[in-house]
């Protein structure tokens, strides 16, 4: 199977023992596996931390330095670690906008139905009881199938939008450049009739003046009428 196609699965427990073990059992089921040794490094590997410096030890925050850019598909934790327990870490992802829809399982040596109850009423997928089997991880299969798809389906809706916003721009673009040149047609249209103007205006003015120099003229003949005399 191709790596791209893999599921990728994060491990998370202290025994280093289980890690391995799970991570065999994982590798069998064609998974990319990445284990970590506590719930704090589970978090880091996801761009999530402890706040350091706010007084409520429970807040998250970005981390500047490590960010998650591997795909998850499923994290997989022991119930029972020092600082962090498997609860505590499904709280986290659950509360995190960005990594909530991952589906997280817990693993405990101990068969407490309380806490088996509490853990699945906060959102986690399934809780097995160690020796974890193959046949048991072969469930999680449906889990990981649909974050997948879900995130390709992201990713396509993502690459389609940014598709569109590039034809609105070329779509855009050649109004702009008609506009600039009905402008630059209109501007030597306007020059030419100025021009036409201004050589009007002498021949108009010439022939004004040419009309009353000839009505003045004392060359001009005087009509003669029948019966009218003119005393001087």
């Amino acid at each position: 199977m191709a790596a791209e196609s893999q599921f990728h699965v994060l491990a998370v427990d202290d025994s280093l023992f289980d890690r391995k073990y799970i991570e065999r059992l994982l590798q069998k089921s064609s998974c990319q596996v990445t284990t970590v040794d506590s719930g704090s490094k589970a978090l880091e590997f996801l761009g999530l931390r402890q706040g350091i410096d706010s007084n409520d030890p429970n807040a998250l925050s970005k981390s500047p330095v490590t960010h998650q850019v591997v795909e998850v598909n499923l994290i997989i934790t022991d119930y029972c670690m020092p600082g962090m327990t498997g609860y505590d870490l499904l709280k986290k992802v659950k509360e995190s906008s960005a990594f909530r829809d991952i589906p997280v399982v817990i693993m405990s040596s101990e068969n407490v139905p309380a806490r088996i109850s509490r853990c699945l009423e906060e959102g986690a997928e399934e809780f097995f009881l160690k020796p974890v089997r193959l046949a048991d991880l072969n469930k999680l299969k449906p889990h990981m199938m649909k974050t997948k798809l879900k995130n390709q389906k992201l990713e396509e809706i993502e690459k389609t939008s940014k598709v569109e916003n590039g034809i609105v721009a070329a779509a855009v673009e050649p109004e702009i450049k008609d506009s600039t040149k009905v402008v630059i047609e209109i501007l030597p249209l306007q020059q030419d009739l100025l021009l036409v103007e201004q050589e009007e205006q002498p021949s108009s003015t010439n022939n004004k003046r040419k009309s009353v120099e000839e009505g003045i003229s004392t060359d001009r003949a005087r009509p003669r009428f029948d019966g009218i005399a003119t005393t001087v």
